[in-house]
């Protein structure tokens, strides 16, 4: 019996997967340094950014699973409305949290200044922007379909 990690290296649709989230990722980590001209290594592990990797993965997924299953089979459907709940999630949930956490670090900016206050600030980059989300997509299926 082959051991687990022998099992997921010959697992075409799970390498290809994450292969799709390492391009983003790597993608949005280039993105960062060509604009702030420096490297931040937070930007590789942390969430926000174009493209979104959660869109380009879960996309990249459903996808992969269409081609190699069918899009009318059950698993197409189970990994498609994954897909959709993760990028309604990167978008909408994660966004607007952190919307809130930029609300309440400038709330806290200001009581600090007045010297009642000395809080760490809250991480506001958690979640993605419409386009970020759509991009993410678009390239997850593009490398599934590279991959095919």
């Amino acid at each position: 019996m082959e051991n687990i990690f022998s099992q997921l290296a010959g697992n075409k649709i799970f390498i290809t997967t994450l292969s799709a989230w390492l391009i983003a990722q790597t993608i949005k980590v280039s993105i960062g340094v060509v604009r702030e001209k420096k490297f931040d290594f937070r930007w590789f592990v942390g969430t926000g950014g174009m493209p979104s990797s959660h869109a380009a993965g879960a996309a990249c997924l459903a996808t992969a699973i269409g081609m190699n299953y069918g899009f009318g089979s059950v698993y197409f459907a189970l990994a498609a409305s994954f897909a959709i709940v993760v990028m309604f999630d990167a978008q909408g949930v994660r966004r607007a949290a952190g919307r809130q956490a930029q609300i309440l670090n400038k709330i806290t900016e200001d009581i600090y200044w007045r010297g009642r206050i000395n809080e760490n600030r809250l991480r506001e980059l958690v979640g993605h922007t419409p386009i970020e989300v759509i991009v993410g997509a678009l390239l997850g299926i593009a490398i599934a379909i590279f991959a095919g």
